[in-house]
Formats: C-alpha cells, structure tokens, sequence
C-alpha cells in the first residue's frame, strides 16, 4: 500500500490516470489490499466503464464486503447492464456457501441459469459447492448429476461436500465412480476423503489410501501426510500416527498441531505435551489451536503447572484476547481443580460466547459447586443467552453430583419447556440423573420412552440399576441390549459387572466378562480386573480372587488390590489383606483412605500394634483420612455435616433425638460396633460411634421433616458397617424409608433392611 500511495501521484503527473487500463489496475490493488473506499473513488466518476472494471470491484468486494453489500453491487452491475461473466457467479456463489446463506445462493444461482451459464463445468462446480456448504446435500448431488461435463475439480466438490457433511462412507463410495469416469485421485481428493477414513474408523480403506498416496508421489506433500496423521489418529493408531509425522521433511504448524491433539484425543496428554515443546524448541510459533491443543492435553492430566506456562506463552504470543483460547484456559483450570482462576477468567472476558458460558458453568458443576453452576446458569437466561444441549448437560451433571429429586424434577420441566427432550444426549444426562437422585424407576420411565438410544443412554440406565442394588434388572437389560442394534463398550460392561459385583451375582458377572472378549473383541483394562476382584471378594472367595490377581495378564493397579483390600475388610481376612495392601502401598496412593481401611482390618482383629504401625506409616508419608461428610437437604438449602459437629444452628435438638433414637434401636437388638476406635475408653468409645456424620444427617431429617417421608442422605465416602447397621434398625422403629447414596452405590433402608443385602 505504502508503494502504491507513492505511485498514484506519478501515474496522475504523467497523464495516465484517465486511461481504462491504469484505472482498471488502480481499481483491481486498492480491492486486493482490502481498500475498497479507495476503489470506489476511483470507479465511480468514470463515465464510460469498461466491464472489466465492474467485475474488479465485484471481486474486491466478494473478498473484503459483508454479503449483502456484495449482492447489492452485483444487482447494480446488472442494472447497468453489465454482462456478467462465468468467475462473477464462482466468486459469489462461493461467499453464500462459506457464510452458508441458501437464500442469496439460489438467487445467484438463477441469475447463472438466466445468463447462460447452466451448461458451464466452473460455475456448475460452484453451485454444487454452494449447495454442500450450505448442507444441501440432496440438492448438491442433483446439480452435480445435470452437469454434461465433468471434471477432476467437480468430483472433489461433491466427494468433498458428502464427507464434510457426515456422509462419509457415500464420500468413498463417489471416489471409486470418479475413477470409473476415467479421473485419476488427485492430492485434492486424496486430502478430502482420509477424514471421511477417520470418521468412520476404517484403517483398512485409511491403510489402501496411504499406499496410493505413495504410489502417485503424493507422499512428500505436507497436506497429505498431515491428513493422513489425522485419519491413523481417529482410528486410533496413534503409533502410525507419529510414524508418519517422523518421517515427514518439512512440517508446518498445522501437522504439529494435528500430532498434538492426536495425542490429546488418544489419551496419551504426556505425549502431546512433549510433541508440544519439542515444536516450541523447534522455533515453530504456535497458533491459537496449538494452544487449545496443549491446554486440553495439560487438563487432562491435571498437570496445573505446564498449564501455567502454556497461559503465560499465550499472553507472550498475544493469543489471550482469542475467545476460543480463554475457553480452553477455563476448561483447564477447572478441570486441575483451580476453578476460581477459570471463574476469574470468566469475568473478565468481554466478548462470551455460549461455549465460554458453557466452559465455566460445566467447571462449576465438575468442581462440586453446583450452587454456582446453577446461578451462573440463570444469569445466562438473564442476559438472554439460550442454551444448547451442551449447556443443560453440564447443569444436569451439577444435579446428578447433589442428588437432590426436587432438583432433578426442576431441570427435566425446563428441558421439556425448552424442547430439548427429543435430543439423544439430554435425555441420556437425564437418565442418569434420576438414577443418581435415587429415582432409578422414573430414569427407566425415561429410558423407555426414547426413541433413539445411545450406547451411553444404555449404559446409564444399567449402572443406575447396579448402584441402587438392582442386578437382575441390570442383567435384564445388558442381556436386552445385546439383542439391540447398539453394541456394548467397554463402560457397558464395567457396569454390568460392577452391577453383578454389588447384588453377589458372581456366575453371571464371570460369564459376561469372559464374553466382553470372546464375543465382542473388547480387552478389559485395570478397571474391569479390578470389578472382577470386587465381585469375587464380596462374595467371600477370597482365594479365587487373589489367584484371580496373580494370573492378570497386565500389572495390577491401585483399584484392583483396592478391590481385594475392600473384600477383606468385608470377611475379617487379616492375611490377604496384608498381602494385598503390601501391593497396594508400592504403588504409593495419593490418599490415606487405604491405609485406614488396613488399620480397621487390624482394629477388627484387635491387632492394635499393627494398626499403630500403619498410623505411623500415614504420618511419615503425610497421608490423611478423607473427613466423612454427610449432605441433606431440605426447603432448598443443604446441611453439611462433619462425625461430632456442633456447629449446626439445631445441634441441640438434633443430638437430643439422636440420643433418644439409639435407646430404640438398642431395644430392638442394635449393638455399637466400636472395633474401628481404640486407646479410648468404652463409653467413649460409643460416644464416638453414635455421632458419626451419616446419624446427625438422620437425625436432622427426622425433627425437620414428617412423618412417613422418605430420608435422602448424601455421603462422600463409603457408609461404615455400624452406621449401616443402624440405619437398618432406625428405618424399622421409625417406619421410614431412608435412602443413602455413598461414594459407591444407594443403600435403600425400609423396615429393618437394605436392598444391598449387605454386599455393601
């Protein structure tokens, strides 16, 4: 621009500027440098314009106008009578497909058929591209099928419209009748359908693609070898992935960033963030996805430090005023557990979207905030923003975590109210929910009622039958599942045997994960070995379970000796437990939760040297036990409480009725069990038990609500066996139902027992 400005006055000193040509080029690098003002100054006094000077500024404003303003001059050329020509149809057609405006497309393209121009491959093309863009596609194929020509560029528009709009495997299918029509793949298409490859998980079409890429020397072409990184990625071939990327020449930002998320999405957010630095150490300079890259990759792994470095490498490189960028920082911190710097972010971003509102109320809900979520939920309503069915997920999962029915209730009216209950994904939140609040047959009113089932919408439905102790319902429906077109995953069958695990169904759980192989290719992972434990354990075979262990193909986690150290625990076995918590502690556990479950196993069995040795063991390493809590709610507030609190405004009342509450159940035939408490005396020693979190809750429960009502008690940890125990005696002598959701399952207490028949 700088050199043009100094040329003007030499071009008007020498006469020139008159002259149609000069004016036409003056007219054509004022529109390419984006100075379509100046343009006009210089198109619109000329009396007599040439029509290559209109289809100059058409063409400026194509690349530098809002659509509208570019429509408004093409009409103004047609009333000046002005005969457009073919690349005047391309340009626009192609501004209406990429803001995906059908209305203004069929506009242009009936000025195309008016002036001739039906019959013309390019503009043709054009159209046909319009049409995908705009996911017509049904209307694409018809105009791509009226074309008497064809050529290579035609082909790669429709093949490349079919994949970009998810028909991917009608995209193959088109590649395969180019060839017939006598058109050889060009790198174009080749770089179109890899993608269709990924999406449909085919590393079998993935793998024939490469080897023509190969044969044709395509394979020294950055684009192609980055598509190809993507679609060994997708089909979860991340190895092949990073071959092809070791063995590429040069590399631009793009295949850098492909590598990264490749990782990221694979699950191996390590990888990606050494791929990361080694492209930083490279001299690469990142782009706002490399960015986004690098923070998913840091929020997976929780790793709160590397994303502060990636923070601050965004404010040096001047990506932080990039919306999508502080969206991906929110969703970092709030997964690494730093959700007041996301929320601090949140407020200081100006221009939201509904992703940024999105990111902060679902790092909310993820961090046990769901009051927040909630508020910041309807501060959005507020400002007008509407949700989308991500937005009400994400609220959805808040309320799943409270277990709050009312609440559950609340949210589903609004999703009916708002016409979301058709959409696959909310109904299968909503599933969940119900399940979770402890209204596990209104979740299989839910499940009935749908249409369309996603694998997960099955999967929610059987593990909230699993967790509220229902395993034969949960078997019913895995065994009717797989007689449905959706086949089980992976989750599938962590929650069927997890399902087995907690109603003692050991045969049937045995069967289902010798088929989760057999019959359906999958390979379980540490999770499923460790289900298998629990289900063998809880049933009291202890030795089958460790020799269950001992025969692992793969190195047993902390979940699986976990499962073996729980089991013992169960049935007083003091010599496995040692083994396994010998196991267990190699493996160095971040929490102290194991350890005091070895040291109630030694309490049990009145070894108090030992669990001496293991306090001891906690305090060297500066392991702590989790503090229980128990929640309740009730008018819409929640009370917290801690084992002997007494900081509740009812602490008296509360521990009156308690006190008075242990005399009935110890009438009816409850016994403390103090086995877990010791070097205090007896007295105190029941003092202790009778104030645990999970009792005050109840007790709370009973003054403050009437009688007859079911009792809804959150906790966060496991109930422990005298608190489960007398919770059976109190729903008898007072004739309530109590429900009590643990870290693991629902215990449903009514008249004297509980629906986990004590494989809790």
């Amino acid at each position: 621009m700088k050199e043009l400005n100094h040329i003007l006055p030499l071009i008007i000193k020498n006469g020139f500027y008159q002259e149609h040509l000069f004016q036409t080029k003056l007219v054509s690098l004022f529109s390419k440098f984006g100075r379509l003002r100046e343009a006009r100054v210089i198109f619109d006094p000329i009396e007599n314009k040439v029509d290559p000077l209109y289809h100059t500024i058409l063409k400026g404003h194509v690349k530098n106008s809002s659509l509208e303003e570019t429509v408004s001059f093409f009409a103004k050329m047609l009333c000046d009578d002005i005969r457009p020509v073919v690349y005047n149809f391309t340009y626009l057609l192609k501004i209406c497909g990429d803001k995906s405006d059908l209305r203004m497309g069929k506009m242009v393209h009936s000025q195309l058929i008016c002036n001739g121009f039906s019959t013309n491959v390019y503009s043709m093309t054009a159209v046909v591209n319009m049409y995908a863009k705009c996911h017509h596609i049904d209307d694409a194929w018809k105009m791509f099928e009226r074309m008497p020509n064809r050529d290579l560029v035609s082909w790669n528009t429709i093949i490349a419209g079919y994949a970009q709009n998810g028909f991917s495997r009608k995209a193959l299918e088109l590649v395969l009748r180019m060839q017939e029509d006598g058109n050889s793949p060009d790198s174009v298409t080749v770089v179109t359908v890899l993608p269709a490859c990924g999406d449909i998980k085919s590393s079998r079409i993935g793998k024939s693609i490469h080897g023509y890429v190969v044969r044709a020397g395509f394979w020294s072409l950055v684009n192609v070898s980055t598509a190809l990184m993507n679609m060994y990625s997708k089909c979860g071939l991340i190895g092949k992935a990073r071959l092809v990327f070791d063995r590429m020449r040069t590399r631009n930002v793009v295949s850098w960033n492909s590598m990264i998320d490749g990782f990221a999405e694979s699950g191996d957010s390590e990888a990606a963030i050494l791929i990361f630095k080694k492209m930083l150490k490279e001299g690469v300079e990142p782009t706002d996805v490399t960015i986004m890259g690098a923070l998913h990759a840091c929020a997976d792994t929780g790793d709160l430090e590397q994303g502060r470095t990636v923070h601050e490498l965004s404010n040096r490189v001047g990506l932080t005023s990039n919306v999508s960028v502080t969206n991906s920082l929110i969703a970092m911190y709030s997964k690494c557990k730093s959700v007041d710097l996301a929320a601090e972010l949140f407020g200081k971003l100006k221009k939201k979207t509904l992703v940024s509102w999105n990111a902060m109320i679902l790092g909310y809900a993820q961090n046990g905030r769901v009051s927040e979520a909630l508020d910041l939920f309807r501060k959005m309503e507020q400002e007008n923003v509407k949700p989308d069915s991500f937005t009400m997920v994400s609220v959805i999962a808040g309320l799943a975590d409270l277990s709050v029915l009312h609440k559950a209730k609340w949210i589903h009216g609004l999703i009916v109210r708002s016409h979301f209950d058709k959409n696959i994904f909310v109904m299968t939140a909503l599933v969940d929910m119900y399940a979770k609040c402890g209204g596990v047959h209104t979740a299989r009113k839910l499940f009935n009622m749908m249409e369309d089932r996603h694998v997960m919408t099955w999967n929610s439905m059987i593990d909230g039958y699993g967790t509220h102790g229902l395993g034969k319902e949960a078997v019913e429906l895995f065994e009717e599942m797989q007689h449905s077109v959706v086949k089980p995953n992976n989750v599938t069958f962590l929650c069927v045997l997890s399902a087995c695990s907690h109603s003692g169904l050991v045969d049937e759980g045995c069967k289902f994960f010798t088929s989760m192989k057999q019959d359906y290719g999958l390979e379980p992972a540490t999770d499923h070995y460790g289900a298998m434990v629990d289900l063998l354990g809880r049933a009291g075979r202890l030795k089958e379970a460790w020799d269950f262990i001992e025969k692992m193909p793969t190195k047993p986690g902390i979940s699986v000796f976990g499962a073996m150290l729980g089991a013992c625990k169960i049935h007083k076995n003091v010599e496995l437990a040692e083994k396994a918590a010998g196991r267990l502690f190699e493996l160095d556990p971040e929490e102290g939760g194991y350890h005091v479950l070895l040291a109630n196993i030694y309490s049990d069995a009145s070894m108090w040297e030992n669990v001496a040795s293991v306090r001891k063991m906690m305090s060297k390493k500066g392991l702590q036990k989790t503090p229980g809590i128990s929640l309740i709610e009730l008018r819409n507030e929640i009370h917290t409480f801690y084992s002997g609190s007494t900081s509740h405004p009812q602490c008296e009342k509360i521990y009156a009725r308690l006190e008075k509450l242990v005399d009935e159940i110890k009438k009816a035939g409850y016994v403390p069990n103090t086995n877990s408490i010791h070097d205090v005396e007896d007295n105190v020693k029941k003092q202790l038990v009778n104030t645990h979190s999970e009792k005050l809750a109840i007790s709370f429960g009973l003054i403050n609500t009437n009688p007859g009502t079911t009792i809804h008690i959150r906790k966060n940890l496991r109930v422990c066996g005298d608190c489960h125990n007398a919770t059976k005696y109190i729903s008898l002598v007072t004739g309530r139902e109590i429900i009590v959701r643990d870290m693991h399952r629902f215990h449903h207490f009514k008249n004297g027992s509980c629906s986990c028949g004590d494989y809790w």
